[in-house]
């Protein structure tokens, strides 16, 4: 058997206990600590998964022998947590997003790219579990062998992230500008910020329009629409909400040679006989259509997808020496933070956002909000309460 690597995680709220309960299973890691801020859970912890409790990741660091880490903390946190770990030498896979604006992603990477200067060894991971998925493995094919040729556009509306209102009770920290950093785009939404930039690339221009507690009592957003322009001419529609029941998750790609339909686990492959732009440009007929035919795409979903999946790559990284090894690199963990950040500044100052960004004008924004909030969370029994991961539809 392998040698088994020593792992800390840190936070046990929602995520932090989702991944000790397959941790325990995995031949070659061993959870030696547990850390989370409240005592009593991360005693309780400790005790159902025979590790050491920690109540601050200061401590972990400086007691624990430890290889690697997983951080499940609020958003704002990761970034100092995930620094000095890499100051510690330890491999760290960071749950999403990276951090809350660019400027903290790319400290973080910078942290990163010193302690390789020591071991260049040094494994950084995201938890984009997303990439896992095989309908989004199938369409990541499917562009990547040209079929659909030239990309015009594409329409991800993905409003299937119902949350009600004991959801953003759950935790005092959550959906508020100085705890979270933001709302749907912070958290539901790195997934298909990445997927969006896997699969398609940062596009060249950003026009965003987010709506402020429009469903929920919170500072944040919960409902917002985007649209992006790319440098080769292809379009995209973003649009996202936390409010509508019943949701709908519906990826529409639109190239040259046809269109890619992804809705309810199911894709088609409406192909054209020749390339629409050939036809349109070639063609004497006034009314007519390119003909096309309707395929149905298989997807194997018994292959594993999960966020143990992630974790498994991650630990085969450690093992074997090689960054490769992992389903999403800490680099790529940069341009859903740098999508999401353009899409709120565009909303804020209400105008056009080009990509690269520049961190410095959100973090100002950011920091603003956060320093003038005046929302007070009322006490409930949901406050700080672990919920049943089950019930989520994504």
């Amino acid at each position: 058997m392998e040698e088994k690597i020593k792992l800390g995680v840190v936070g046990l709220g929602n995520m932090g206990s989702s991944h000790l309960a397959y941790l325990k299973d995995m031949e070659n890691i061993q959870v030696v600590a547990v850390c989370d801020i409240l005592k009593n859970r991360a005693d309780a912890m400790a005790e159902q998964y025979d590790a050491d409790a920690y109540y601050s990741h200061e401590d972990m660091f400086a007691k624990a022998t430890l290889d690697a880490v997983i951080i499940a903390t609020p958003h704002f946190s990761h970034t100092p947590i995930t620094v000095h770990a890499f100051q510690k030498g330890l491999h760290v896979l960071c749950e999403k997003p990276i951090a809350v604006h660019v400027d903290d992603a790319k400290r973080m990477l910078e942290a990163y790219e010193k302690a390789k200067l020591k071991n260049p060894h040094l494994i950084f991971g995201m938890m984009f579990q997303e990439r896992t998925a095989p309908h989004f493995i199938k369409i990541k094919d499917i562009l990547t062998s040209g079929e659909l040729g030239r990309l015009t556009r594409v329409t991800w509306i993905n409003t299937h992230w119902f949350r009600s209102q004991a959801y953003y009770d759950s935790g005092g920290w959550r959906a508020t500008w100085a705890g979270e950093g933001g709302g749907i785009l912070t958290n539901q939404c790195p997934h298909n910020l990445d997927m969006y930039n896997w699969l398609f690339g940062l596009p060249k221009t950003v026009d965003g329009f987010a709506h402020i507690g429009k469903f929920h009592n919170i500072e944040v957003e919960d409902e917002v629409t985007a649209y992006f322009e790319h440098e080769d001419g292809m379009i995209g529609h973003f649009i996202v909400c936390t409010g509508e029941c019943p949701g709908v998750n519906r990826l529409e790609i639109v190239g040259e040679n046809g269109t890619l339909l992804y809705q309810d686990q199911k894709l088609i492959f409406y192909k054209n006989r020749q390339s629409m732009i050939t036809y349109c440009k070639e063609s004497t007929r006034i009314f007519g259509t390119v003909e096309n035919w309707e395929t149905k795409i298989p997807i194997d979903y018994s292959k594993p997808q999960s966020h143990r999946t992630v974790t498994e790559h991650f630990a085969a990284g450690i093992l074997k020496g090689n960054q490769s090894e992992l389903i999403a690199t800490g680099n790529e963990g940069l341009n859903p933070v740098m999508l999401a950040n353009a899409i709120m500044l565009s909303s804020f100052e209400r105008h056009r956002v080009e990509l690269p960004l520049d961190g410095a004008d959100y973090a100002k924004w950011l920091e603003k909000l956060a320093k003038n909030s005046r929302f007070l969370k009322a006490k409930t029994k949901n406050n700080d309460k672990i919920a049943d991961l089950s019930d989520s539809a994504n």
